[in-house]
């Protein structure tokens, strides 16, 4: 394969360890019929295992330079690599022309982590599942649980949408080139549509960043002319709190009863 210098305005750190990639191939588990779409997949490490297991795979990679060794591959008839930004990328509209939701999956560069779980949150429905080795420290971030140090926005955000279940750890030794951080990898699945979820997902995005903006004020203060303290203790929620003190499911309670009292929803 051509050696391809990874490139830092990309963030990228191509997996090297083999290993590793065996062990994310089987927690991803793919079925021979399964729309599975993999964002970067640099020198093709993962997309060579995942070729082995499906009939058809997508590929979405920003570096057009690379595209040339994921087509070397064996079994690259059966890749299409779309050369694309996946922050911007139509996934509903590819999930569409493939006949259903889609299995995401890749080591994702972590400068655009955070950004890209949002994009494809607000196309959740063409996605059956995601599978990411990120930065260590998001993927604790996004499985945190109330009261803890890394609870935030990020992890009210996702886990509102998806059941959160982080996998594993991967050391920097197992990249190219070697990364001043660990990595992990996590799985995300979209919650069933019969789970609690915000009424107007825009309302509940307003209430979750307001509150963790000033996440050392209480919510009385926090969310000063969005929810009136009353209000709060209406939904069960202690207007002396702070905002990692809340659940997902106060949340959604507190947005959902901003929007009635704006008028937005009886």
């Amino acid at each position: 394969m051509a050696a391809h210098r990874p490139r830092k305005r990309f963030g990228q750190n191509f997996l090297t360890d083999a290993n590793i990639v065996a062990k994310i191939v089987d927690a991803i588990a793919p079925a021979p019929g399964d729309r599975v779409v993999e964002i970067g997949p640099g020198q093709g490490a993962l997309t060579a295992r995942l070729l082995e297991r499906v009939a058809h795979l997508d590929a979405i990679e920003v570096d057009r330079d690379l595209a040339p060794e994921v087509a070397g591959l064996a079994g690259a008839e059966r890749l299409a690599v779309h050369a694309a930004d996946a922050l911007t990328f139509d996934f509903a509209a590819l999930a569409a022309e493939r006949g259903g939701p889609l299995r995401v999956v890749g080591n994702l560069p972590y400068n655009i982590s955070s950004p890209l779980i949002f994009h494809l949150l607000d196309q959740l429905s063409a996605v059956a599942d995601m599978h990411f080795m990120l930065q260590r420290e998001v993927v604790d971030r996004l499985g945190a649980a109330p009261g803890s140090k890394t609870y935030g926005r990020l992890s009210v955000m996702v886990q509102a949408q998806c059941r959160v279940t982080p996998l594993f750890r991967v050391p920097p030794g197992a990249f190219y080139p070697v990364p001043k951080v660990s990595s992990a990898v996590v799985r995300l699945v979209p919650h069933p549509a019969d789970a609690p979820r915000p009424r107007d997902h825009a309302a509940f995005s307003a209430v979750v960043a307001r509150a963790f903006q000033a996440r050392r004020k209480t919510l009385r203060n926090a969310l000063k002319g969005l929810c009136p303290p009353e209000r709060m203790s209406a939904v069960g929620v202690d207007p002396g709190a702070r905002a990692e003190q809340l659940s997902v499911a106060d949340f959604i309670r507190l947005a959902d009863d901003a929007l009635a009292a704006a008028g937005g929803e009886s």
